[in-house]
This record gives structure tokens, sequence and C-alpha cells, in this order.
């Protein structure tokens, strides 16, 4: 008897949305017991301030991996939309950009401008992990690297518990640390419709639909290895930690 072969029909657009929205449900770092420490207010100075020096490393490099994209990205239309994303992480003269802001979120917990700026606290594990979704972005299809900022797609719920859980039990940080936080409840949506429906778009075959649910995967487990390395290194470990 000759077995059955796989079905490589391409998903309807509403299954293929509904296993990329299942990757988050699944995989997304809010779920990391990091993240559940700070969201019950159960951080301390230390460890709030180990979070927010590492991830200031992810976030200089958003417009590094966003512009490796477009140079892959041979659309003009697609690029005029793209760009938008490294102006809301660079900034401009008009406009305070993410990692400005980022940068007031380190001065918000007690940490001096220059040893952010100077990644003094960076962890091996941090960098390695941002910089493998930098290289990610630079060597796979654009469109694929750009399915992978779907995640995108969850963020707004996670900043919204990031920012009551801030504002509940950690006073002490100025309101001025959680400008990133109330941006991204726009700006994440925004970026997150657009994506979905270029990736719909574009991932016409079930090999590309597969490619693009991986492409997620990988950046779900990017930021989960981020959250391990700090996890270790302030929580479970925290004399080794600078």
């Amino acid at each position: 008897m000759k077995s059955a072969k796989p079905d490589v029909r391409p998903l309807s657009k509403d299954k293929f949305v509904a296993a990329l929205r299942a990757v988050g449900s699944q995989s997304y770092h809010d779920k990391h017991p990091f993240h559940v420490l700070m969201n019950r207010g159960k951080l301390n100075r230390r460890q709030l301030q180990g979070w927010v020096a590492n991830r200031f490393y992810y976030q200089t490099q958003i417009p590094i991996k966003d512009a490796a994209i477009l140079s892959n990205c041979p659309e003009r239309d697609i690029r005029r939309a793209w760009i938008q994303r490294i102006v809301d992480h660079d900034g401009n003269d008009s406009e305070v950009g993410g990692i400005e802001k980022w940068l007031l979120l380190g001065e918000a917990v007690g940490i001096p401008r220059d040893e952010l700026l100077n990644h003094a606290r960076l962890l091996p594990g941090v960098r390695y992990a941002v910089d493998a979704y930098v290289n990610f972005c630079r060597t796979q299809p654009w469109f694929i690297a750009m399915s992978a900022s779907l995640t995108e797609l969850f963020a707004p719920t996670l900043m919204s518990k990031r920012i009551a859980a801030f504002e509940k039990h950690y006073p002490w940080v100025k309101e001025s640390g959680l400008r990133y936080f109330r941006g991204r409840l726009t700006q994440a949506p925004r970026d997150a419709d657009f994506a979905l429906r270029l990736t719909v778009e574009r991932c016409s075959s079930r090999e590309l639909q597969e490619q693009a649910i991986a492409a997620l995967k990988f950046k779900c487990d990017l930021l989960w290895a981020i959250l391990d390395a700090i996890h270790l290194a302030y929580v479970l470990n925290p004399a080794k930690a600078k």
C-alpha cells in the first residue's frame, strides 16, 4: 500500500494567519519566567537594570536589521513603507526615536547614558542572539525576513502589561522612562498590519508559508534566548552579573 503524499497545497488565508498567530500563543516571550517576575513586581533594581542594559543592544540593532532587509528589497513602494521603522528607532530632527527613548529608560532606572551606549553590561548570550537575528535578516529573502517581524502582532498586549507593572510595582522608575513602551502601543499594530498583509500576499505557496512560519518561530526563539541569558545572569546566578 502506497503511503499518502504530503499535502503541499497552500493554506487558506485564514489558516495561514491562524498558524502565524499560533506561533505567538505558543512561543512568544511574554511567558518567559523573567517577564513573569517583572510583571509581578518581583525584580529588584539591579535585575531590572540588567534587563534594560541588555535589551538596549537589541534596540540599537533594529534599524540595522531593517536596513539589511531593505538592501535586499527591489520594490520601491515596499522600501518607502518599511523605512518608517528605521525612522521610528533612529528618530529625526522633529521626532525622538526609540533608541533615545530607551536611553531615557536607562536613565530612569539609574544607568548612566555612557554605560548604556558602551554596552558595558552586555551579556555574550544576548549579543550572540541579536547578531544572529541581524544576520538572518541580511541573508534571507526580504519578505521572509519581514515575516520574522510579526512578533509585533503580540507586542501591544505585552506593552500594556509592562506599563501597568512598572506603574504599580516600580514607582521609583521615572515616568519619562515609559515613553518607549507607550509609543509601541501604536507603532507595533501599524507595523504588524503591514507585515501581515505583505506576508499573506507574497507567501502564496505552501513552501513559502512554511518558511514564513519558521521565520516567526525563529524570532520568538531568539527573544526567548535573550531572556534566558538575562535570567541566568541576574536571577539564577546574580553574583557573576555586572
